[in-house]
């Protein structure tokens, strides 16, 4: 069940940003900022985690999970570490996957030896 739960929550998110890329003239990069930054607010107000806690990684996944990485770690880092938490929180919690999704992005730029378009 919970991979159902996981296919059906992270398709319906896919399917409302590509609703919402078709229907409105957003470019991809705004959409993009705007799911991060929706992902960070929902979870300030406590709307997300019962979301990720039922769906797993189909809400943690997209591009509003990475929203909820960055809120958790900047409100730890804050509890911790007082208004200087603010600025580093959101980078130490969301540093594995950055680091992951920089290097294996490399790896495969040396595998299929990307071009630029003429």
């Amino acid at each position: 069940m919970d991979y159902i739960n996981a296919f059906w929550v992270g398709g319906a998110i896919c399917a409302l940003v590509q609703i919402l890329l078709d229907k409105t003239k957003l470019l991809p990069g705004r959409v993009m900022v705007l799911l991060v930054c929706s992902g960070a607010v929902l979870s300030a107000l406590g709307l997300y985690q019962p979301l990720t806690d039922y769906a797993g990684a189909g809400a943690s996944v997209p591009l509003l999970g990475f929203g909820q990485i960055l809120w958790k770690g900047m409100k730890k880092a804050i509890d911790q570490q007082g208004l200087l938490g603010l600025f580093t929180g959101g980078f130490t919690a969301c540093s594995a996957g950055v680091s992951a999704a920089l290097i294996f992005s490399w790896i495969a730029s040396l595998i299929f030896r990307p071009q630029m378009k003429k």
